[in-house]
């Protein structure tokens, strides 16, 4: 089923005004309004741009991420990677640079005055 791109653009404008008037009148934190003013702006954005998508080829120049537990494991996967890519360098680090661990004394302290 082909959706309208205008008719999907005004309920687009419906749902951010919608939301808008939501956060503006919220009641605590958790406002269940909010909540679903939210949903039914993200629902009312994926239709309008897979209107334009479908009807003129083309794309708004937003995303919205997917907010499951697959996106999270797969980001903390990913953190996971960078970290051992980072351990790894250090190894590689080491292996390549004599580094002196040895005890610096005061001889290379410098108590002469500093000109400005």
């Amino acid at each position: 089923m082909t959706v309208d791109p205008r008719a999907a653009l005004d309920r687009l404008i419906a749902a951010l005004e919608a939301h808008f008037n939501a956060v503006q009148a919220r009641h605590g934190e958790d406002d269940p309004a909010v909540d679903d003013a939210y949903d039914v702006l993200a629902d009312a954005f994926e239709v309008y741009d897979d209107a334009l998508g479908t009807v003129y080829g083309e794309a708004t120049p937003f995303y919205l991420g997917e907010e499951d537990e697959e996106a999270e494991d797969e980001e903390s996967d990913d953190e996971e990677s960078d970290e051992d890519d980072v351990d790894d360098v250090d190894d590689d680090l080491d292996d390549e640079v004599d580094v002196d661990d040895g005890d610096w004394s005061d001889e290379n302290d410098v108590d002469e005055p500093v000109s400005r």
